[in-house]
């Protein structure tokens, strides 16, 4: 079948968008006939108070060269960073935190990465995406503001943990109409596998997010959930406004991406990231190569991307970097001694390859001041080379912090690993996560894992 209808449809749906927001704000439309190109157009939610920030350049413009970062200077400096990934689940009432704070201190954890956006939502007091649905307490609690009073005054660090492209789990939909899920599924990204069955349903039919959960159930190997499209021009916006609001209303020391990769080689293919690859590729391209492959795409919907994989890995990385650059810029104008770091696929083969997250660049270019390898495994000696190759990327010990995954782990295993991530000069480990040190992965009730660990290696 020719694809040309559908490809009408999606620019149809974007010309749309934009006529809509150009009459609420008051402008007049006038239409005229489409260029053989057409520029994408950059909008975003309302904004969060805070000061205007310039708009970034077109995903065709090359990335900007800056000096790499010579160093940071945080607000709270240890000799050594004790870490938790505290998830969300804790961030639900005034007794959870406090009781998460209080088991850390007495642990000796100095650093607390507590999870503020999980899934599109917010742990703390947004205008910008709703409520998290767990909160148990009512509108006036602040789950943030009250970690950060708590732990500031034991001299604990709090960084805010923000997954960026997980929007939702493989579960029953948000219940929030204003969620990103229900009102922007037009943002979200598709499997190859579904790519040519949803490119002809219309995003907001139900069939087409009902379709994506299920995919996302079938295959848990692959794709965690729900992920917002890392080369949409609006979700780039909405990650960029929740970052600049907590860095604007809230006295953090840092803020942590999660989740700031692909799911996995085989995604986005939805058709507004064929299309943006499509727009992309023509300054990328001889003129003569990029006509043949347009003249392939009116009938094949994979024909640029397949004729020219390495291109279209190289797009998807850049889409993820250039969200990176964009907002350690604007957050360092406004907090310089903001620490910008990111939870990263501690293979850095794999990350480049699969997930497209160049993490060894961002952190030669000074795009993020720490990596934090998840290296969860029970493999010692994997752990080991690891957290070495890390090291060697990161240059200086501050600039990477271990993440260990206690979860799969005895206490006997978590206690080595935070000895070869000393031995390998890391300047930090990151446990993962509190609610299982403190929880599930207690063993004896009496003697928490966490407890343990904090008497044998920290000091406690």
């Amino acid at each position: 079948m020719t694809l040309a209808p559908v490809r009408a449809a999606w620019w149809s749906r974007a010309a749309t968008a934009v006529v809509l927001l150009l009459v609420a704000a008051g402008c007049t439309v006038v239409r005229t006939a489409p260029e053989p190109l057409q520029p994408r157009v950059t909008t975003g939610p309302p904004p969060s108070p805070q000061p205007p920030v310039e708009p970034r350049a077109e995903t065709s413009a090359p990335l900007p060269v800056e000096p790499p970062q010579q160093g940071f200077d945080p607000v709270r400096r240890f000799d050594e960073v004790r870490a938790l990934w505290v998830v969300r689940y804790t961030m639900t009432s005034a007794e959870a935190i406090r009781a998460m704070i209080r088991d850390a201190e007495t642990a000796g954890i100095n650093t607390l990465i507590v999870q503020v956006r999980g899934r599109a939502d917010a742990f703390y007091r947004s205008n910008i995406e709703p409520r998290g649905e767990s909160i148990v307490e009512g509108p006036d609690f602040d789950p943030l503001a009250l970690t950060i009073a708590e732990a500031h005054a034991r001299g604990m660090a709090v960084h805010a943990w923000v997954n960026t492209h997980l929007v939702w789990g493989p579960a029953a939909l948000p219940l929030s109409r204003e969620h990103l899920v229900n009102a922007h599924p037009d943002w979200l990204a598709v499997p190859r596998a579904l790519g040519v069955d949803l490119a002809g349903v219309d995003p907001f039919d139900r069939r087409f997010v009902e379709r994506l959960v299920r995919w996302a159930e079938e295959n848990p190997a692959t794709v965690e959930g729900l992920y917002s499209s890392p080369s949409h021009p609006e979700v780039q916006d909405r990650v960029h406004a929740v970052w600049l609001d907590l860095a604007t209303r809230y006295d953090l020391d840092g803020i942590h991406f999660d989740y700031i990769r692909f799911p996995s080689a085989q995604y986005d293919y939805s058709v507004g990231a064929l299309e943006r690859f499509r727009l992309w590729s023509r300054e990328k391209l001889p003129e003569a190569r990029w006509v043949e492959l347009d003249a392939a795409y009116e009938d094949d919907l994979f024909g640029f991307v397949d004729g020219e994989s390495a291109l279209w890995a190289e797009f998807r990385r850049e889409q993820v970097t250039r969200l990176v650059s964009r907002i350690r810029t604007d957050v360092k104008l406004l907090r310089p001694r903001l620490v910008v770091s990111a939870a990263v696929i501690a293979d850095p083969d794999v990350a480049w390859s699969d997930r497209f997250q160049d993490w060894r660049a961002w952190l030669r270019d000074g795009l993020i001041d720490i990596a934090v390898p998840m290296a969860y495994t029970s493999d010692a000696t994997r752990f080991e080379a690891l957290v070495r190759a890390a090291r060697e990327a990161a240059g200086t010990p501050e600039r990477i912090w271990a993440g260990i995954g206690a979860y799969m782990n005895p206490a006997e295993g978590t206690l080595g690993m935070i000895d070869i991530a000393r031995a390998e000069g890391a300047g930090g480990v990151v446990l993962f996560s509190y609610d299982w040190a403190a929880g599930e992965g207690q063993g004896d009730p009496t003697d928490p894992l966490l407890r343990r660990i904090g008497r044998a290696r920290f000091g406690r």
